[in-house]
Protein backbone atom coordinates (compact mmCIF):
# COMPACT_ATOMS: atom_id res chain seq x y z
CA UNK A 1 0.00 0.00 0.00
CA UNK A 2 0.96 3.46 -0.89
CA UNK A 3 0.41 6.21 2.19
CA UNK A 4 -1.16 9.32 0.92
CA UNK A 5 -2.26 12.24 2.97
CA UNK A 6 -5.46 14.56 2.65
CA UNK A 7 -5.93 17.42 4.07
CA UNK A 8 -9.14 19.46 4.36
CA UNK A 9 -9.11 23.01 5.72
CA UNK A 10 -6.29 22.86 8.48
CA UNK A 11 -6.66 19.19 9.13
CA UNK A 12 -4.34 16.49 7.67
CA UNK A 13 -5.30 13.11 7.83
CA UNK A 14 -3.56 10.08 6.56
CA UNK A 15 -4.50 7.12 4.11
CA UNK A 16 -3.77 4.41 2.12
CA UNK A 17 -3.84 3.52 -1.19
CA UNK A 18 -4.26 -0.18 -2.26
CA UNK A 19 -1.72 -2.19 -4.97
CA UNK A 20 -4.08 -2.10 -7.99
CA UNK A 21 -3.61 -0.58 -11.00
CA UNK A 22 -6.70 1.87 -10.78
CA UNK A 23 -5.19 3.05 -7.79
CA UNK A 24 -1.75 3.21 -9.17
CA UNK A 25 -2.51 5.59 -11.84
CA UNK A 26 -4.32 7.66 -9.33
CA UNK A 27 -0.85 7.88 -7.58
CA UNK A 28 0.37 9.23 -11.30
CA UNK A 29 -2.00 11.79 -10.90
CA UNK A 30 -0.88 13.23 -7.42
CA UNK A 31 -0.75 15.77 -6.09
CA UNK A 32 -4.50 17.05 -6.94
CA UNK A 33 -7.00 19.43 -4.99
CA UNK A 34 -10.74 18.56 -5.68
CA UNK A 35 -13.74 19.93 -4.81
CA UNK A 36 -16.05 17.34 -3.10
CA UNK A 37 -19.62 16.88 -2.63
CA UNK A 38 -22.43 14.55 -0.95
CA UNK A 39 -23.75 12.06 -2.70
CA UNK A 40 -26.95 10.13 -1.29
CA UNK A 41 -25.81 10.68 2.30
CA UNK A 42 -23.50 7.59 1.62
CA UNK A 43 -20.45 8.90 0.39
CA UNK A 44 -18.32 12.38 -0.67
CA UNK A 45 -17.07 12.87 -4.21
CA UNK A 46 -15.19 14.63 -6.56
CA UNK A 47 -14.49 14.20 -10.36
CA UNK A 48 -10.95 13.74 -11.23
CA UNK A 49 -9.17 15.72 -14.07
CA UNK A 50 -8.84 12.66 -16.22
CA UNK A 51 -10.62 8.81 -16.60
CA UNK A 52 -8.63 5.87 -14.42
CA UNK A 53 -7.35 2.67 -15.90
CA UNK A 54 -9.95 -0.40 -15.04
CA UNK A 55 -7.61 -2.89 -16.87
CA UNK A 56 -6.87 -5.81 -14.74
CA UNK A 57 -9.62 -4.93 -11.91
CA UNK A 58 -13.13 -6.33 -11.03
CA UNK A 59 -16.04 -4.86 -12.85
CA UNK A 60 -17.52 -3.94 -9.47
CA UNK A 61 -16.80 -4.05 -6.14
CA UNK A 62 -19.54 -3.83 -2.87
CA UNK A 63 -17.12 -0.64 -0.70
CA UNK A 64 -16.86 -0.46 2.81
CA UNK A 65 -17.13 2.42 4.98
CA UNK A 66 -13.70 3.61 5.08
CA UNK A 67 -13.07 3.02 1.52
CA UNK A 68 -11.52 5.36 -0.98
CA UNK A 69 -13.39 4.34 -4.10
CA UNK A 70 -13.07 4.73 -7.70
CA UNK A 71 -16.15 5.10 -9.82
CA UNK A 72 -15.79 5.05 -13.44
CA UNK A 73 -18.92 5.86 -15.01
CA UNK A 74 -18.43 9.31 -13.75
CA UNK A 75 -15.07 9.28 -13.21
CA UNK A 76 -15.53 10.22 -9.85
CA UNK A 77 -13.03 9.59 -6.99
CA UNK A 78 -14.90 8.31 -3.78
CA UNK A 79 -14.88 9.31 -0.39
CA UNK A 80 -17.43 6.40 1.23
CA UNK A 81 -18.53 6.71 4.82
CA UNK A 82 -21.95 4.95 4.87
CA UNK A 83 -23.15 0.83 3.13
CA UNK A 84 -23.77 1.51 -1.06
CA UNK A 85 -23.86 -1.84 -1.85
CA UNK A 86 -22.09 -3.95 -4.83
CA UNK A 87 -22.17 -1.73 -7.95
CA UNK A 88 -20.69 -2.14 -11.44
CA UNK A 89 -18.00 0.25 -12.33
CA UNK A 90 -16.47 0.54 -8.99
CA UNK A 91 -12.90 -0.01 -7.82
CA UNK A 92 -11.86 0.32 -4.33
CA UNK A 93 -8.76 1.49 -4.43
CA UNK A 94 -7.49 2.97 -1.00
CA UNK A 95 -8.67 2.81 3.00
CA UNK A 96 -8.86 5.82 5.43
CA UNK A 97 -8.35 5.89 8.91
CA UNK A 98 -11.74 4.95 11.05
CA UNK A 99 -11.68 7.65 13.34
CA UNK A 100 -11.00 10.33 10.12
CA UNK A 101 -14.63 9.03 8.29
CA UNK A 102 -16.93 10.99 10.54
CA UNK A 103 -15.17 14.25 10.04
CA UNK A 104 -15.23 13.33 6.46
CA UNK A 105 -19.29 12.72 6.61
CA UNK A 106 -19.75 16.58 8.76
CA UNK A 107 -18.14 18.24 5.45
CA UNK A 108 -20.47 20.08 3.92
CA UNK A 109 -21.10 20.34 -0.40
CA UNK A 110 -18.58 21.65 -2.47
CA UNK A 111 -15.56 21.40 0.64
CA UNK A 112 -11.71 21.09 -0.95
CA UNK A 113 -9.06 18.27 -0.29
CA UNK A 114 -5.90 18.15 -1.23
CA UNK A 115 -4.81 14.63 -2.05
CA UNK A 116 -0.83 14.02 -2.31
CA UNK A 117 1.61 11.13 -1.06
CA UNK A 118 2.77 10.89 2.35
CA UNK A 119 6.27 11.65 2.70
CA UNK A 120 8.56 8.80 3.14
Amino acid sequence: MTGIRITIGDRTIDAELADNPTAVDLDSQLPLTLTFRDFNRVEKVAVLPRALTMDGVPPGAKPEVDDIGYYAPSENLVLYYGEVGYWNGIVRIGRLNPDDTAMIRRQPDRFQVTIERAAE
